[in-house]
């Protein structure tokens, strides 16, 4: 059965991280969530750090939040006490959305029931599905308001790829994408977007549909960019790699807050299921080539910049994100987007200046490791830039 949605306090959000874990020798993953969890059992933020579908990650949680500032402080205290628990078992923790040349192949499920089933039902699939995003959840009053939100969210999903893509290697390989990681995603039969319902009651007869075959169990089945989770009274948008910093982390976090108390107020238009006509050729366009992108804008037609639209849009909720406290977050992610500096130009940049991939992952594991109050924004020749 569904559960029923739970009301929750409009605008709140929550972040959760997918965390790469590597050894120090060659800076491949290792199998070290096991061990780190371990270290980590009787801390006060025990809760908040699981293990995930590989035993090379891990999953934190941050609290519930109202404000840009609180979120950045609670996932700094989450990152220091990783950190300083793995460094006593000399692994490395590091953001990004893929690995740059771990092998599928060699990667070991997590002994848990639902990882065991997921492994047996999607084969080497879930193996491959050693990938990490960054999830943000919204509070929503009501079922309703979170579907509504959900397809108005739609036409912004390239921007949250755009924003945070740091997956262009995989396999050692560079992919010509800025986020490579989606297309792990998308490999699952159940990914995609939501099915075009106007009301809650509407989603719970498909759900219940979609139960009758036996093919969902429970809305973690559903592998779509944004879904409903009704047992937290949130929307949950899945699209972005994990960033390589805490403070991008917390801001795209921010951005979706301060987004959807925009798009709350504005009319559904429409037409508005023209947005899902485009929707596969606007995601690819940014996973592919990030802020480069050009996407179609479904009023004019006509193919645009992504770049030039995500800075539209965080003008348009600059009055907003004043008043939740966020405006730091969004000139940080306007100076990103203004320079085209995201997680990817970052990577690429750091192999160009370094020399191997094995350096480009020791780098990440820096950045994750700096405290956020010293970890800067990227310069434009894509060095970290760390304050005194």
């Amino acid at each position: 059965m569904l559960n029923p949605f739970c009301s929750a306090e409009a605008l709140t959000m929550g972040v959760e991280l997918e965390l790469q874990l590597v050894n120090l020798r060659d800076f491949d993953l290792t199998r070290g969530a096991e061990s780190l969890l371990a270290a980590l059992a009787k801390s006060p933020r025990a809760d908040c750090i699981k293990p995930e579908i590989t035993e090379s990650m891990i999953e934190v949680n941050s609290a519930v939040h109202t404000s840009y500032g609180s979120l950045l402080r609670d996932l700094d205290d989450i990152r220091a006490e990783i950190c300083a628990a793995a460094e006593k078992l000399n692994i490395g923790v590091a953001g990004g959305g893929a690995h740059p040349f771990h092998h599928w192949a060699e990667r070991r499920i997590f002994p848990t029931e639902r990882f065991s089933a997921i492994s047996e039902l999607y084969g080497y699939l879930a193996k491959q599905f050693t990938v990490f995003g960054q999830h943000v959840h919204i509070g929503c009053a009501s079922g309703d308001a979170a579907v509504q939100l959900i397809h108005k969210l739609a036409a912004y999903v390239p921007q949250f790829i755009a924003l945070a893509a740091s997956s262009p290697f995989s396999q050692g390989a560079d992919t010509a994408y800025a986020s490579s990681r989606l297309h792990a995603v998308s490999a699952f039969p159940l990914s995609g977007h939501m099915p075009p319902v106007t009301t809650y009651a509407e989603f719970e007869r498909y759900y219940d549909h979609m139960a009758s075959f036996g093919i969902v169990r429970s809305m973690k089945d559903f592998y779509w960019d944004i879904r409903p989770k009704p047992e937290y009274g949130t929307l949950e948008i899945r699209v972005c790699d994990t960033p390589l910093d805490i403070e991008t982390a917390a801001a795209i976090g921010a951005f979706a807050q301060a987004l959807c108390a925009w798009l709350a107020e504005q009319p559904c238009a429409n037409g508005w299921e023209d947005e899902y006509h485009v929707y596969g050729y606007n995601r690819f366009q940014a996973c592919r080539f990030g802020f480069d992108a050009e996407i179609v804008e479904v009023g004019s037609k006509r193919l645009v910049s992504l770049r030039e639209q995500i800075l539209k849009a965080l003008d348009a909720i600059a009055s907003h994100a004043h008043d939740l406290g966020s405006g730091e977050a969004i000139a940080l992610l306007r100076e990103r987007t203004a320079a085209t500096i995201n997680g990817a130009r970052w990577m690429r940049d750091c192999l160009m200046r370094e020399g191997s991939l094995a350096d480009v992952v020791r780098d990440m594991c820096g950045l994750w490791a700096k405290p956020a109050l010293d970890a800067g924004a990227v310069n434009g020749a894509g060095a970290a830039t760390l304050a005194d």
